[in-house]
């Protein structure tokens, strides 16, 4: 149990600053994050639209120490902005960078998969 714990927070303090970065960088225009998204064929309209879902969801993982409902919302808010990253950087057969955006996508489930307040009944 506490191993599990233990994971699960370093896990939540890595999507934190994996998704706390990535949309500053968005949201305050850094220019090789623009450069990079117009790269990816993503003009500085839709840049600062997924710079503010992201951190939006961000403010809701901050939230989310210390109310539950509202860190299981925002981690399932951020697993697509995860799981499309991935995708923009396959489809533009960018292999290098994908590493952050695959780790976005395996640390939420793990967080979802290690979080005592969230289950999914069938």
């Amino acid at each position: 149990m506490k191993a599990t714990y233990m994971i699960h927070w370093i896990g939540y303090a890595y999507y934190v600053y994996l998704f706390g970065y990535a949309s500053l960088f968005k949201v305050f225009k850094k220019q090789s994050m623009v450069d990079n998204m117009e790269a990816l064929g993503f003009n500085t309209t839709w840049t600062l639209v997924i710079g503010y879902g992201e951190l939006l969801g961000v403010v809701g993982l901050i939230t989310g120490i210390w109310f539950h409902e509202v860190k299981n919302v925002s981690i399932l808010w951020l697993i697509p902005f995860a799981v499309g990253a991935l995708m923009v950087h396959f489809a533009h057969n960018d292999y290098v960078h994908f590493y952050s955006a695959l780790a976005g996508v395996l640390v939420g489930l793990l967080l979802l998969a290690t979080e005592p307040h969230f289950k999914i009944q069938l």
